[in-house]
């Protein structure tokens, strides 16, 4: 059995597929700051059997909390001589062109913290002047002294020839064994010092944290008899093993969103649908990604924090293409200074949660929006919901401020909730080259499926798809992850002047060395895949765009073929192309992919169309451009594949409902998916 759990915002989610293809979900309260407790809880509300587990695999926001709430450990850096202000001095480029005021990111490691050492490296890798080993030594007792937990080593072009930082890693662990320690060249081989610094200093920063987490929850696991292999969900929306997710915990930042990403490429190739958008609306935040040709888009210019206001920190690992906004669920309607109405981006989150979940929140939510509008049923919650003080959250923070009524203000709430989530949807759709009405629309999470078809009308698209275990999708998607290592090397040479003999060799170092670390984790080389990139760009230009690449030795032809490729997609990306002009490589970017074996989905066994019998009620719901309409209500859990139902109609299961607009059709696929034209 392959068990996945991934912990959220507001509740953590359990999915296991058995040796039968049999799904089975369960959810339970989120737990801070003992995440860990909220995966056991879980797993014993499914009834699991620890000894049945063969593979256990975990999404976790430990890592991106830490980072954003600033609750990781003290931390130092060692740096090449003239250096240490790189993490200050960041990038000019800000996001607010015409903010006076805009101050730039405070560094997580403060000035007195930034220790210089003589060594020199250029471009190449050729040392131009050694390490002096002695100044390294008084670096590591100065930042003894000062109490650091954590220290980050990062010389300039480390990502070239890693000797130094090697050096001074097996100095600080022979002085200091007990410290937190990471090297630049042990996260990303990839050029620009700025944001590998601050790469591996945020590595260091929240890597206790990481290593604590991590063995308590694997501690816990071997207490109720899980002995299967355990894995961690990456940003790359692959797996790694537990102990190598305690050496590099960065590629964890993103590590529960992500894998609802790929679960929807996962799906839409098990459904013939190449061209997905993956939407995701959870108790906290929506995300979305586009996922083209049955590609999971994956990106080494991650930012944290970053919004039209602020630049962020960068985080130059490999994460999943991904939008990312405050609305969910629990996102907060309230009055903004100019009088308008705003959701989001603050949250109720699981405590004290919307007003419906009775636990003292008094801020309306869109979660107590929806419920007003009648697309949620008091029925279905955990406790007993008080619909009157619901209503008078609504009438107090936010119909009376406009004068209009209870349900007309839900319905601005919806309205609002959905303006945000489309123009996150617009940012990876139509902003970069692509047309919505070629894609279907893969909605999951809590929220997903109650806003997603109204979202599709906007957009154009055609079909939505609301997959089986919809709210507790991301760890379904965990349950179909291969491990994943990505090996990026920057690699700068003029396409029209290679040698062919030294790419080839570089290719094949890059892939023994994957080969190797796969060996360590116990799959073998027949088991590993390789998939080619490479990062190309006109010559002058300043960033590039990520192009497949054959395997096997390269040669003029099917460079002929690379460059072809690298000229198609800059014009979809930037609108233009310039087939005259000399490209260059800058990175050379190897996916390995560790195949494991995984259990096949199974069909459902009824078939035939029985969405009659399975109404559960007829309520009254009101729909925007309709008003309030009599709405059949039915039950997912009994419908058989083949059934269908016309809009207006919401089908509700576990923890989510799917709100069909008239004029809206549905079908359940053989394997229990929900299709639905959306009448565009």
């Amino acid at each position: 059995m392959r068990v996945a759990t991934d912990i959220g915002g507001t509740f953590t989610d359990l999915v296991f597929l058995d040796e039968n293809g049999r799904i089975g979900v369960a959810k339970s309260d989120t737990t801070p700051p003992n995440f860990e407790q909220g995966v056991i809880d879980v797993m014993t509300k499914s009834g699991i059997q620890g000894d049945a587990i063969q593979a256990f695999i975990h999404g976790t926001t430990v890592i991106i909390n830490a980072l954003t709430e600033r609750k990781g450990v003290k931390t130092g850096l060692i740096t090449t001589k003239g250096f240490r202000d790189v993490i200050e001095i960041a990038r000019g480029n800000r996001p607010d062109l015409f903010n006076v005021r805009y101050q730039k990111p405070t560094p997580f490691v403060p000035r007195h913290l930034r220790i210089e050492v003589s060594e020199r490296l250029n471009y190449k890798g050729d040392i131009l002047q050694g390490i002096n080993l002695d100044e390294v030594k008084v670096a590591v007792e100065q930042l003894k002294k000062e109490g650091v937990d954590a220290i980050a080593v990062s010389f300039l072009h480390a990502y070239a020839n890693p000797i130094h930082e090697k050096a001074v890693i097996e100095m600080i662990q022979q002085l200091w064994p007990e410290v937190y320690v990471t090297a630049s060249s042990d996260i990303t081989k990839e050029w620009r010092e700025y944001e590998r610094t601050n790469t591996a200093v945020l590595n260091s920063y929240i890597k206790p944290i990481a290593v604590s987490y991590i063995d308590r929850l694997e501690k816990k696991l071997q207490d109720i008899g899980v002995s299967g292999n355990k894995y961690i969900m990456q940003s790359n929306s692959g797996t790694t093993t537990f102990n190598q997710s305690k050496e590099s915990p960065i590629n964890m930042v993103e590590s529960g969103p992500v894998a609802g990403i790929f679960g929807a490429a996962i799906l839409g190739k098990l459904l013939g649908e190449e061209n997905i958008i993956a939407f995701d609306i959870g108790g906290t935040t929506a995300k979305c990604s586009l996922i083209n040709k049955g590609e999971v888009k994956v990106t080494t210019d991650y930012r944290i924090e970053r919004d039209e206001r602020n630049a962020g920190y960068p985080i130059k690992v490999p994460v999943v293409d991904i939008v990312e906004i405050g609305n969910g669920g629990g996102s907060i309607a309230w009055i903004d200074g100019a009088g308008s109405l705003k959701v989001g981006p603050q949250s109720a989150g699981a405590l004290p949660g919307p007003v419906a979940y009775g636990q003292g929140g008094e801020d309306p939510t869109t979660t107590d929006a929806n419920l007003v509008t009648g697309r949620l049923s008091p029925k279905n919650f955990k406790k007993p919901v008080d619909l009157e003080s619901v209503r008078v959250a609504i009438q107090n923070k936010i119909s009376e401020h406009f004068e209009i009524s209870i349900e007309d203000a839900a319905l601005g709430i919806i309205r609002i909730a959905n303006s945000n989530m489309l123009n996150a949807l617009k940012l990876i759709s139509v902003r970069k080259g692509y047309d919505p009405r070629e894609f279907s629309l893969v909605a999951f999470g809590g929220g997903g499926p109650m806003h997603a078809m109204s979202l599709a009308k906007e957009l154009g698209v055609r079909k939505v798809i609301i997959p089986i275990a919809s709210s507790v999708f991301s760890a379904w998607g965990m349950l179909m992850t291969d491990l994943r290592q990505d090996y990026i090397q920057t690699y700068i040479r003029r396409v029209n002047t290679i040698d062919f003999n030294e790419i080839n060799s570089e290719w094949a170092k890059i892939e023994e060395n994957a080969i190797e670390q796969y060996k360590v984790q116990d799959i073998s080389e027949k088991d590993v895949v390789f998939i080619r990139y490479a990062d190309m760009r006109y010559l002058g230009q300043e960033h590039t765009v990520k192009v497949p690449i054959p395997n096997g030795l390269l040669n003029s032809e099917t460079m002929k073929v690379i460059v072809e490729r690298f000229h198609q997609i800059h014009e979809q990306q930037f609108t233009f192309k310039l087939e005259g002009a000399p490209t260059e490589i800058v990175n050379l970017h190897l996916t390995a992919l560790g195949t494991v074996q995984k259990p096949k989905i199974a069909k459902l066994k009824n078939i035939g169309d029985n969405a009659d019998s399975t109404i559960k009620e007829v309520r009254n719901v009101l729909f925007e451009d309709y008003g309030w309409i009599k709405t059949n209500i039915y039950e997912r859990d009994l419908l058989n594949a083949g059934s269908k139902i016309d809009g207006p109609a919401i089908v509700e299961e576990q923890s989510s409902s799917t709100v069909l607009y008239p004029n809206q059709s549905l079908t359940v696929d053989p394997y229990g998916n929900l299709i639905i034209e959306t009448g565009v």
